[in-house]
């Protein structure tokens, strides 16, 4: 139960007396989040670091003779999404389950209590490396923490199961951007180099996987930071990718390593594994994609272990999980009605990848289908935009059963409701290496503007984006080119609508805006 906390006035709202059942979440939404059965012996670091995929964690209170903790969020909707997120997927610490619901608590206070230095210091650590900010990267390159970057070397130990180049990446782009990925095997370990955008992302991967499993008591993560700044793929295939480059081939055979891998690792004993991984991605199948998390085990599974007989060679089956390998159509539901349109969708989808189809049922309105481009593209739209809050109500995405989007017939009912963008000038993704690819981030309360002519001033601009309904907070032009510039509204929800209203919005002189998300603030 969320009453546990010692001493009246660590609380802005006094005692929280709501008891706990089961393992459902108090109704009213909270940025304050109360963590039950966490272990005894964890670290700052690792509470802070279950929150750290979803936003700012401002502040924090473990209550370790209690086996409990409270998180507080920087907003309410970073913990919705945070809540939503592991309501279907429990969370691990130190192999130990850990459950999550809303606090009846506002907001945390706990400037008198004792013993809060270790949870401040973790806390300022962790939300600088998330920051992004000049400072951060100043800090990062002046050997602040010295030997982190953005590429990590992950070795998997107790292998079980196949671990493909697929299930890396929907683990590891929940902390952020991947670029590359490869895949080897040394002195008969299973290992991977993945680079991020950026080494903030590294840094929050490394602190919320190191030390976890992908599968119940198998298949254990250990991260260390590479010596490697950059990872040079030649093939995209199931032991490499770029995904900053789409047109690399398959390949023959199995592909060389850079010299400085080579190097790095010796060449001798560098064995690629034979598992077969689909060509496309793996449907998430069942397991976290977030920080310390845990596959669940595979039901009916012997105490071995064992990969179940219905597996086939390179993927893992889990039985009750739909979804097609490879599949590149969305299920999204959960939407408002009165609001939502295919031209949205393919708006907000857009920012994830080229988005070819939309259809929005027309019975059933809250739902609605989104063809991506490539399974790629739509394992990155889930990660990024399932639990985000459009419209007043908590989207949901998720690969569907279907593998194409069908156009109406002529004269059909609802024939307005699905729309074919497959040849849109407005596809971001469509040159291979476009800079796009790295710039790819989460929802965010600030956002990216570019192609803004001259003669638009920033009184122009501002006005522009309350007129959608947005509060304004800060606007920043770039100094090194006044095209560009940073706006900060309200919330992370008035981002989402404002991209989706102003993205490509004529601002005259042949100019139109070209609207992204951030991961600066202001």
């Amino acid at each position: 139960m969320d009453n546990s906390a010692p001493a009246a006035g660590i609380y802005k709202n006094g005692n929280d007396k709501k008891k706990f059942k089961g393992d459902k979440s108090p109704c009213s939404p909270s940025r304050v989040l109360h963590l039950r059965k966490i272990p005894s012996d964890v670290t700052e670091a690792e509470v802070i670091s279950l929150g750290l995929p979803f936003g700012k964690v401002t502040n924090l209170l473990i209550l370790k003779g209690k086996s409990q903790a409270f998180l507080e969020m920087a907003s309410e909707e970073a913990a919705v999404t945070m809540v939503n997120y592991y309501t279907p997927a429990t969370p691990h610490l130190r192999s130990q389950p850990v459950y999550i619901q809303y606090s009846n608590h506002r907001e945390l206070k706990t400037d008198n209590l004792p013993n809060q230095a270790r949870a401040r210091a973790a806390l300022q650590a962790a939300n600088a490396m998330q920051s992004g900010s000049l400072a951060v990267t100043s800090a990062l390159e002046g050997g602040f923490l010295p030997g982190q970057g953005s590429v990590l070397r992950i070795i998997v130990e107790n292998l079980f199961y196949p671990v493909t180049l697929e299930v890396l990446y929907q683990i590891f782009s929940k902390f952020g951007c991947v670029l590359k990925i490869i895949t080897f095997t040394r002195n008969n370990q299973f290992q991977a180099l993945v680079q991020y955008a950026d080494p903030v992302n590294a840094y929050s991967a490394k602190m919320g996987l190191d030390g976890q499993s992908i599968y119940t008591l198998c298949c254990t993560l250990h991260i260390d930071f590479s010596k490697l700044t950059n990872l040079n793929v030649k093939y995209n295939n199931d032991k490499s990718r770029d995904f900053t480059r789409l047109d690399l081939p398959f390949g023959e055979g199995q592909p060389p390593l850079e010299p400085s891998i080579a190097a790095t690792f010796g060449t001798q004993n560098v064995i690629f594994p034979s598992y077969a991984g689909a060509a496309g991605f793996a449907p998430v199948m069942g397991f976290a994609e977030g920080a310390g998390l845990l596959v669940p085990p595979v039901p009916g599974a012997p105490s071995s272990l064992a990969v179940p007989a219905s597996a086939a060679p390179g993927q893992i089956t889990v039985p009750g999980v739909s979804g097609v390998p490879g599949n590149s159509v969305l299920l999204v539901s959960n939407l408002n009605p009165e609001a939502i349109t295919p031209h949205g969708l393919f708006i907000l989808f857009g920012v994830y990848g080229d988005v070819h189809r939309v259809k929005i049922m027309f019975k059933k309105k809250e739902n609605a289908l989104v063809q991506m481009a490539d399974a790629t593209q739509a394992q990155l739209a889930i990660s990024n935009l399932n639990g985000q809050r459009l419209y007043g109500r908590v989207l949901r995405a998720t690969l569907s059963k279907h593998q194409t989007v069908q156009l109406p017939r002529e004269g059909q009912e609802g024939q307005g409701l699905t729309k074919d963008y497959s040849n849109s000038p407005l596809h971001r993704f469509k040159k291979p290496g476009s800079k796009n690819f790295q710039n790819i981030f989460p929802p965010s309360a600030t956002l990216h503007l570019s192609n803004i002519p001259p003669s638009v001033s920033v009184d122009d601009l501002k006005k522009l984006f309350a007129s959608t309904g947005s509060t304004v907070k800060a606007f920043r032009f770039f100094q090194t080119d006044c095209k560009m510039a940073l706006i900060q509204l309200g919330s992370v929800e008035e981002g989402v609508h404002a991209l989706i209203m102003l993205h490509n919005h004529d601002l005259g002189e042949n100019h139109h805006l070209r609207v992204s998300f951030s991961k600066s603030t202001i």
